[in-house]
């Protein structure tokens, strides 16, 4: 393997806030074994092991961490982790790191140590004081805003290279202005909206927080109509779906998997070592195999091969759709299926989206394209 990619959860589904609308909380809940608890040693060492021994002379190794939420497994964790990696890195392949955290538990240590490793840190952060309060309580069910936006204030201040992650709920989405103008008061230069999933096996929409496809439709557009004139007027913060779009139009390869159309590019290791096709798939059903497998062999093997498979199969709709070379299917977590036939469930707001930003996503992609000497 030329690339070897591992999101790693350290501490499993366990966590020290309550966010209501918490998808692993769920996905775990779908699983035989909710939590693996903290990752141990010997586990660690065959991963690490297993990564090394699966990336090819001339390949690079990502590492990052999620949860639940990974700082639980503590700071003396990802040390030992890191020294590991360097230890068995012999043939000196480049290694990146990255970690996506709630932002509660963090210092002036754990800055420190993301600063020296170089670590591109994710911090949760959903709007103002008020939605996030309303949508991620700590594990007592007190507000957390105050917490975490320090905390991110500290990295930022510290030099650690880091950013925000909002996941665009039904409250959320009714905000989109607001929502957009308190993360960008942050003083981030990167911000990446996830929309909101709803329970696994419940029908869509039927949860308080619900995204649904109309609030999704008026979020994207009206964030949109914010990022592009800050674009205009020389102030950009990157906002990565809208980047992705921007690179689909430049014939660049995205950053998501989700805009790229392909399923299956990495691998979820949990903290007893199963490893799972995706974040969003990490069940019973789809585990491939433990970390002494072979990372290759469960790369290549039957089970994996039918994730992607499951994946190419995009919905009709796709094939006579103008924008499916910019959009690509979406994410299939985001698919309802009726019968063996998937749908996207964001189909038609993504459509009224992109009659809506078209142009001016053109726009962009051919300012970038001429600054780049390719147009």
């Amino acid at each position: 393997m030329r690339y070897v990619s591992l999101l790693v959860k350290p501490s499993s589904s366990l966590c020290n806030m309550r966010c209501r609308y918490c998808f692993y909380a769920d996905e775990s809940e779908h699983r035989e074994t909710k939590s693996m608890g903290i990752m141990t040693d010997e586990t660690m060492e065959r991963l690490i092991g297993a990564a090394f021994a699966a990336c090819d002379d001339g390949g690079a190794l990502s590492f990052s961490f999620q949860g639940g939420e990974p700082t639980v497994a503590g700071l003396p964790f990802f040390e030992r982790f890191v020294r590991l990696v360097r230890e068995r890195n012999t043939r000196s392949l480049p290694v990146s790191w990255a970690i996506q955290t709630n932002g509660l538990a963090l210092n002036g240590e754990w800055a420190a140590f993301f600063k020296k490793e170089r670590f591109l840190v994710g911090v949760s952060i959903d709007g103002d004081r008020a939605l996030h309060d309303r949508m991620r309580p700590d594990a007592g069910g007190a507000g957390t805003f105050e917490r975490v936006a320090g905390n991110f204030r500290l990295l930022r201040d510290a030099g650690v290279d880091v950013n925000i992650l909002c996941v665009v709920n039904g409250e959320t989405a009714e905000r989109p202005r607001e929502v957009y103008r308190a993360l960008r008061s942050l003083k981030t230069d990167f911000i990446q909206f996830i929309p909101c999933l709803d329970p696994l096996e419940t029908e869509r929409g039927a949860m308080p927080w619900s995204l649904t496809p109309e609030k999704y439709g008026r979020f994207l557009k009206e964030t949109f109509d914010e990022w592009y004139n800050d674009w205009a007027s020389g102030r950009y913060v990157s906002v990565r779906q809208f980047d992705d779009y921007v690179h689909n139009l430049m014939g660049m390869p995205p950053s998501s998997c989700a805009a790229s159309g392909q399923c299956g590019t990495y691998l979820v290791a949990e903290a007893d070592g199963s490893l799972y096709p995706c974040d969003f798939y990490a069940l019973d059903e789809w585990k491939l195999g433990m970390a002494e497998d072979g990372l290759d062999r469960l790369m290549d093997g039957r089970l994996m091969r039918a994730f992607r498979h499951r994946a190419e199969r995009k919905p009709k709709e796709c094939a006579r759709c103008r924008y499916f070379p910019v959009c690509r299917g979406g994410c299939p977590r985001d698919w309802v299926r009726h019968g063996d036939q998937p749908h996207n469930y964001y189909c038609a707001p993504l459509k009224a989206f992109f009659d809506h930003a078209a142009e001016r996503l053109m726009r962009i992609a051919r300012a970038e394209l001429t600054h780049m000497g390719r147009f």
